[in-house]
């Protein structure tokens, strides 16, 4: 297999380079011009002209999809990716440390616990380190890095993958400037809170050998406290990107990222820490995460004409992460520090974690991904009626290592070994669409193959297994549009997501089964502009899941793996008004209104705990009766709000001003499988350990304000103030491994200089 692939990689390479030199014509680079328009009024920004990329692709597809785009992120000092996309409708956001660096995301139900149902994108190419093997999010850039997102949700997901089940998140990195120019951004606030943004960029003609070049380099700086004492993180991202327009059949993009963090990260609190000593309260000071990314990928662009395109991408990964606390994983938890000390927190008391848990576990990871994907796009009349044919194959290949060692004080970076893998998926995957247009009508019927092969060796014993998996993924997607201002849509589509590997292989070398994740996916909506300055967007879903994976951590119990099936019905609902647009005004008043709508999500049968690999069941303490505990047919799932709204009322004056509020309604949910109102329902009584943990019980609902505010002083120079948090409510976000707050009231303030 690996040979195959080296051969295919250089039959790639080799064609992409005698493409180039085969051709000679002369080629002007496609510019486009931004629009900045912030209703109702219209601002010169020749200087910011850039070049046009094919990476936006939520325009063309026929399901839903939602974009947050520059003008949006600016307007509302985003702070956090959290923030961001709580402005799409469908998509739920749990905050977990304060700064948006390990986000949880869910969308259409799905449990957001480390956005781990969520496939992520950076310009169309696979984000995450370990997509196939390990889909946790442990890394996430500063959203100041991006120009725009894109929420992919319908059948077009059959695109991409290998993440189908509900969506996809795909950012959009800077376009570079026709012209020489940048910015430089400085932000300071309250929680010792710093961010400094610089970022700079063009093209260049009459460079011998090319038509053009240029690129843009970014670089940010960010610090702070996060929601809770003892978290403070400091991060740094350098990217970089440039375009290579050789002539008029061929474009080069090519890539680079650098990232660091060195945060205090740690888990939450039990339920008389919180009432005892607050929601900021956190003793575990010596808690440490530190990371450090590296990333390249390179994308070729071959014009056969001006109706077909073949894109070659490549992209490399390196991601190294330690994690070392002293909390092992939950406060029930007695691994290390010992009974005493979970008797102190189960009671409330204060504890010193230097005296108290003279211990530590290091929890030491690197990842390396890669891969190399061709994508043909073309028009084409075939079969006797317009078309556009979408086609791709990818081969994807990723290695883990992973170390924990275990110390003898709190502050100890190194220990006992305890376990020392690695582990190993090799994927490949193509798909094919054809979106046939007729009249007002559209049909893309599409499928998407995944194959991917799995590889354990446990180096402590030197265990070995391997397992693997293929599956088809057909998809298929309608679209009408009766009149120019509304168009119908309609999709379905098989979700899918591929097993991790610890779960399929275990630590013996033996298969488990447990198999990927399964879901037909219906959706049936409306999208238009009925108005000149009105946007808005209807849709409901219906996601069947025959086979859903719930992680341990998920529901209060550290329990195994277990899958069962679960179906999940709602209503999204976008809307976008600008005044200023509608009655012709200079001035602009708008609303924007982000609502999510989930009756349905529950159990259709329990969830069944997967055996062990030497095939005897898990203990009846973790899965009662083989099942997970508390989980029943019926059962509304953990961390499934029913209500979502975001509702953003503002004001812009034509002279570049711009205020608004936005008010942020995040529903109750429940923190278990057993759907219990508070931890002190649990069975086996209110003074246990699993009452008193924090972990189980509802997460109540909770509304959060923010305001934000900028001027554009002159041309080159805006001034902006925001609050987030502005009524500094206090309030519940999480119970998976104990209590977790939101954030408190941020008050921040910054200035940008263009040039």
């Amino acid at each position: 297999m690996k040979n195959a692939l080296q051969l295919l990689t250089g039959l790639l390479v080799v064609g992409d380079v005698s493409l180039v030199f085969a051709e000679s014509s002369v080629h002007s680079p496609a510019v486009g011009t931004e629009s900045l328009k912030t209703g109702g009024q219209n601002i010169e920004k020749l200087p910011d002209i850039e070049v046009a990329e094919s990476v936006e692709k939520a325009a063309t597809f026929s399901g839903s999809t939602a974009v947050i785009d520059k003008q949006t992120l600016e307007r509302d000092q985003v702070f956090t990716v959290n923030e961001a996309l709580r402005k799409a409708p469908g998509v739920f956001v749990r905050d977990e440390e304060g700064f948006g660096i390990r986000p949880n995301i869910g969308i259409r139900g799905q449990n957001p616990f480390r956005s781990t149902k969520v496939l992520f994108l950076e310009d169309g190419l696979p984000f995450n380190f370990a997509p196939y093997g390990d889909n946790d999010i442990y890394y996430h850039p500063p959203i100041e890095r991006y120009d725009g997102i894109e929420i992919y949700k319908g059948a077009d997901l059959t695109q991409f993958g290998p993440q189908t089940l509900s969506g996809a998140v795909n950012y959009l990195t800077p376009k570079v400037p026709t012209k020489p120019g940048g910015f430089a951004s400085f932000t300071g606030g309250n929680r010792d809170y710093l961010n400094g943004h610089v970022r700079y960029g063009g093209m260049f003609n009459d460079i011998p050998g090319v038509d053009s070049t240029g690129g843009t380099i970014d670089y940010i700086h960010k610090e702070g406290d996060g929601a809770r004492d003892n978290t403070f993180a400091k991060l740094d991202d350098v990217n970089l990107k440039s375009i290579v327009d050789i002539n008029a059949k061929h474009r080069l993009t090519l890539r680079g990222d650098f990232y660091q963090e060195d945060s205090q990260s740690t888990f939450g609190l039990t339920e008389a820490e919180y009432r005892h000593f607050g929601s900021r309260y956190n003793p575990f000071k010596n808690d440490r995460f530190t990371t450090n990314r590296w990333a390249a990928s390179a994308t070729h662009e071959y014009s056969f004409n001006t109706d077909a395109t073949l894109e070659t991408s490549f992209y490399w990964s390196g991601f190294h992460r330690d994690w070392w606390r002293q909390e092992n994983q939950q406060p029930t938890d007695v691994v290390g520090c010992g009974t005493a000390f979970r008797s102190a927190r189960m009671n409330g008391e204060a504890v010193n974690v230097d005296t108290d848990c003279p211990w530590v576990r290091g929890r030491l990871r690197d990842y390396e991904t890669w891969g190399v994907a061709p994508t043909l796009h073309a028009k084409h009349d075939l079969f006797g009626i317009e078309s556009r044919l979408d086609a791709g194959f990818r081969a994807h290949m990723e290695t883990q290592y992973r170390r924990t060692e275990e110390g003898t004080s709190g502050t100890a970076r190194s220990g006992t070994r305890s376990e020392f893998q690695e582990r190993f998926a090799e994927a490949y995957s193509g798909f094919v669409q054809n979106k046939f247009i007729w009249r007002n009508w559209t049909a893309t019927p599409g499928v998407r193959v995944e194959s991917v092969g799995y590889e354990r060796l446990n180096k402590l014993n030197g265990a070995r297994g391997g397992s693997s998996v293929t599956e088809p993924l057909p998809s298929f997607a309608m679209t009408y549009s009766p009149i120019d201002e509304a168009t119908l849509f309609f999709g379905v589509h098989r979700g899918f997501a591929p097993q991790r590997v610890e779960d399929t292989i275990g630590a013996d070398g033996n298969s488990v089964e447990i198999g990927a994740e399964k879901s037909w996916n219906f959706e049936f909506g409306v999208r238009g502009r009925p108005l000149l300055g009105v946007k808005s967007e209807l849709a409901l879903f219906h996601n069947d899941f025959q086979v859903l994976t719930a992680l341990g951590t998920v529901g209060g119990n550290d329990s195994p793996v277990a899958q069962g099936s679960a179906l999940f019905e709602g209503v999204e609902f976008f809307n976008r008004v600008d005044l200023g647009d509608v009655f012709g005004w200079s001035h602009n008043p708008y609303l924007q209104i982000a609502y999510t709508w989930l009756p349905t999500a529950e159990s259709t049968s329990p969830f069944r705990c997967m055996l062990r690999s030497n095939g005897t069941p898990q203990p009846e303490s973790s899965c009662p009766s083989g099942n997970v505990y508390g989980s029943a047919a019926g059962k509304r799932l953990p961390y499934a709000p029913e209500n979502l709204l975001t509702a953003t009322l503002g004001y812009a004056h034509p002279n570049g001003f711009d205020a608004h509020f936005e008010t942020v309604f995040v529903d109750q949910q429940f923190g278990d499988f057993m759907n219990l109102q508070s931890g002190a329902e649990h069975p086996n009584g209110a003074s246990s350990v699993e009452a008193l943990s924090g972990q189980y019980g509802k997460v109540n609902e909770y509304i959060v304000v923010n305001f934000a505010t900028s001027y554009k002083v002159q041309k080159d120079l805006t001034l902006q103030i925001s609050l987030k948090n502005m009524l500094d409510n206090d309030y519940l976000v999480d119970r998976v491994r104990g209590m977790l707050p939101g954030s408190p009231r941020l008050v921040q303030a910054g200035i940008k200089y263009e040039f």
